[in-house]
């Protein structure tokens, strides 16, 4: 049995499988549906976090395999607090055929997994998030080409988000540029286990703190919120610190000329991105956010089909 918590867990092939399987699953449904590989199968979804984009494309994303997604509020589990995390995947994992958690904690993502009868997927973590890095993949593929030898710039906390881009970016040969504020780091660690991947894929790595050094031949710009959820007792900080770091015309110009900007969504406009950069030519945030539901596809099937779709 498989489960899906971190980019770092999946080979580099296995990786550009689900690529190319949600590829083909986007190319089905635009072209009249796809195929209900996962009739009779229901997903349960463990809400710690609230979320627009995770909710909707895993229900959606079941629907259009056949399949059904049962939403779980975090006042309906109360995980690790009203019941033992060992407990709810004990019990859940009786009831259905695959646990979507998102969650505060990555150790309950490990836990869920640990005692879990089904397929854990991590629906997002303050570790990593491995869906998003997905989804972000296949948009880069789509607009930008193989992404092998191209360099993805990530501006901003060395966050959850980054963690996972970084794992990505080196498990398939992608150059990884980052820029923080001095105390937003990637933690050591997790440059340590991407520089293994990036000996084996010949990957570069910059740990940068200025972001128009960053950006230079960048041909993907990637921001997320300065803030993110649990952090709001930081917000008046993190908004002082990261000014600098906004992404904006004038950073975007010193990237490459045909350089797409990302960001995971929800975006706080003139914070960590301005209105004419995310509303502009070169963004593509709105169909990175339509490709977690069809990269998330491809992971179901993966973990939960008995053939392909």
């Amino acid at each position: 049995m498989e489960h899906f918590l971190s980019i770092a867990d999946w080979s580099p092939q296995d990786l550009q499988s689900l690529l190319d399987q949600a590829v083909m699953l986007k190319q089905g449904w635009k072209g009249g549906g796809n195929r209900p590989v996962l009739q009779g199968k229901t997903l349960g979804m463990i809400f710690q976090k609230p979320s627009l984009r995770t909710r909707v494309s895993f229900e959606m994303g079941m629907h259009h395999l056949g399949g059904n997604a049962l939403y779980l509020s975090p006042a309906e589990i109360g995980l690790g607090g009203r019941e033992s995390v060992a407990d709810v995947a004990r019990v859940l994992s009786r009831y259905v055929d695959g646990i979507m958690a998102r969650v505060f904690s990555h150790d309950h993502v490990l836990e869920l997994a640990r005692y879990s009868r089904v397929p854990v997927i991590n629906g997002l973590s303050d570790y990593s998030h491995p869906c998003q890095a997905m989804a972000d993949f296949l948009t880069i593929y789509e607009k930008v080409g193989a992404v092998k030898g191209r360099k993805l710039t990530f501006i901003g906390d060395g966050n959850n988000v980054a963690v996972s881009l970084i794992f990505m970016a080196t498990k398939l040969g992608t150059h990884f540029a980052i820029a923080s504020p001095a105390g937003y780091d990637l933690k050591a660690e997790i440059v340590e286990i991407a520089r293994g991947f990036a000996a084996v894929s010949g990957s570069r790595i910059e740990l940068l703190r200025d972001p128009s050094e960053a950006v230079r031949n960048a041909d993907v710009i990637y921001t997320d919120t300065w803030t993110s959820m649990g952090q709001e007792a930081e917000n008046e900080v993190r908004k002082q610190v990261f000014a600098p770091y906004q992404v904006n015309a004038a950073l975007v110009a010193k990237a490459n000329p045909e350089a797409i900007v990302m960001h995971c969504l929800p975006a706080h406009r003139g914070q960590e991105l301005t209105d004419d950069v995310m509303d502009g030519p070169h963004s593509v945030v709105f169909d990175q956010a339509e490709n977690r539901m069809h990269a998330q596809k491809a992971v179901l099937v993966r973990l939960m089909a008995r053939e392909n779709a």
